[in-house]
């Protein structure tokens, strides 16, 4: 058996604003690091699209970074790759030059929105969530991909023939880092498209959003290896993508979270709550049912989408002419308040996520008046991050069991402990932060070397740095909290126009 000591991962994760490469060892230890900013174009409000090439060029460009930095500081050997990508953003390109044929629509798109009350006003959404486990919205794949033939080949004849494909990121850079057609289960489960018992693409859905199965990957499992990757001189000959995740999903694993219970949350320009479930059941209402990831067997969770947290802090900051690490230290500064007067900022910049899925609710800001200071808006920013996170543990408590009496988290902003703090007292849970930043690359890499045979998954480095944040708030003092963001949240939904709901 050969020496495996230097043998490492390198973990590209694959992100809305970055792709972020890291060089692994089986004892979690970061060799060797890339970094590429990639960039976002906003042609008309709500759109967001980015480039294809300019993806797949970032990975190559950053996993060849980290490997040489691995390979010249450490003497280490590549033993594989593995992937952590943003989900739902879809893809499409000629298979036949592996060319793409329009932009990448990003996560956040809402150009679909037309199409997807229509097909909630025709009364699909009941049945649509039943097969795969989502509501219909234009945040998921499935509308996105249908815009993008509506563009190139409305007859659908060549997607329809297999020569125009169609995929999430993950299923981009398969294609253009190894030749093959497929794409990760977890993945393909946020498109609305697959069946979540079967693990295949579901006809009946196929046909009500127009996709071509010919146009569609072949689903493979989270740790199925690929052909060799090409492209990128800075790898051995040979070398494999051992494991590909989503990037929530990557974080769930990154913690090391195996049974049903474990709950997570990942910070970013929104944020996603995601929990395992014990099986293919149904997510509470206001959440969807996912697939975490695919080894043996499938395993699912339940996961809610907050639209706006991270962002948030960036628009404030904007707004004010500071920074979001400003803004979290002039919240600290604020302290807690008066929890039956003050400030309340609801987020709902491009409507609500979950639990409340409307896509009507208006962003608001109440409770001021002519002395509200700078250090009480920001404390309400940061306020909605954690207030947003507790309806989602709340609504995924609905069944009886409270979800996630000890959270973990990760993700950028959750490197501040003001933050997290906040999060513990206004969710009324402890929070556990892991020492090791980038948790998405080091979840993709912990799966990737297991695949690759390298280590094992208890072999994998411990975290013996995590802290963990208890609640420190007088529990009367945040039910009253609580009890005015709700009055918020009211006033966003209120101010809109008459709507129907999309679903609970």
């Amino acid at each position: 058996m050969s020496d495996t000591r230097r043998d490492v991962i390198v973990a590209v994760d694959q992100g809305t604003s970055s792709t972020k490469a890291v060089a692994v060892d089986r004892a979690g230890t970061v060799l060797g690091r890339g970094s590429v900013a990639i960039g976002q174009d906003h042609p008309l409000p709500g759109w967001v699209e980015q480039s294809a090439d300019e993806i797949a060029t970032s990975v190559a460009v950053a996993a060849a970074e980290a490997a040489r930095q691995a390979a010249e500081a450490h003497g280490a050997r590549v033993a594989g790759v593995a992937l952590s990508t943003q989900r739902e953003s879809a893809v499409v390109w000629d298979r036949e030059t592996g060319e793409p044929l329009g932009p990448v629509l990003g996560w956040q798109d809402r150009r679909t929105a037309d199409a997807a009350r229509a097909l909630g006003a025709a009364g699909h959404g009941e049945r649509v969530r039943a097969v795969c486990g989502l509501p219909i919205d234009p945040m998921f794949s499935a509308l996105k991909f249908a815009w993008l033939l509506d563009a190139v080949d409305p007859d659908r004849r060549l997607s329809g023939a297999g020569r125009i494909g169609v995929g999430t990121v993950d299923a981009w850079l398969a294609q253009r880092l190894t030749g093959e057609f497929r794409v990760e289960a977890g993945n393909a489960s946020r498109t609305a498209l697959l069946d979540l018992g079967a693990l295949d693409w579901s006809d009946e859905l196929l046909d009500l959003f127009r996709i071509p199965r010919a146009a569609l990957p072949r689903v493979a499992a989270s740790d199925q290896a690929t052909e060799a990757v090409r492209g990128i001189d800075a790898l051995p000959a040979g070398t494999r993508i051992h494991a590909v995740l989503g990037d929530s999903h990557a974080a769930l694993f990154g913690h090391g979270a195996r049974t049903p219970g474990a709950v997570k949350v990942t910070l970013g320009t929104g944020s996603s709550v995601m929990g395992l479930l014990a099986g293919r059941e149904q997510a509470p209402a206001g959440l969807v049912t996912t697939v975490a990831w695919s080894l043996d067997a499938p395993s699912y969770a339940f996961e809610g989408n907050i639209l706006s947290t991270g962002a948030t802090l960036v628009w404030l900051a904007g707004l004010l002419g500071s920074t979001p690490e400003e803004l979290i230290a002039l919240a600290g500064a604020a302290g807690r308040g008066e929890a039956a007067h003050g400030v309340d900022l609801v987020p709902a910049f491009a409507g609500l996520g979950a639990p409340w899925w409307d896509e009507h609710a208006q962003a608001v800001l109440s409770g001021f008046d002519l002395g509200t200071s700078r250090a009480e808006v920001a404390r309400a920013a940061v306020d909605s991050i954690a207030l947003q996170i507790g309806d989602v543990l709340d609504a995924a408590s609905s069944g009886g069991d409270r979800a996630g009496e000890t959270v973990l988290v990760d993700g950028g902003p959750a490197a501040n402990d003001v933050l997290v703090q906040r999060i513990a007292d206004l969710t009324g849970r402890s929070v556990r932060r892991p020492g090791s930043a980038g948790l998405s690359a080091l979840g993709a890499a912990r799966l990737g070397g297991v695949s690759a045979g390298i280590w094992g998954d208890d072999d994998f480095g411990g975290d013996t740095a995590a802290e963990l944040f208890r609640p420190a708030a007088d529990p009367g003092w945040a039910d009253a909290r609580r009890r005015r963001w709700h009055s918020a949240l009211d006033l966003a939904r209120s101010a809109a126009p008459a709507r129907t709901p999309q679903h609970q």
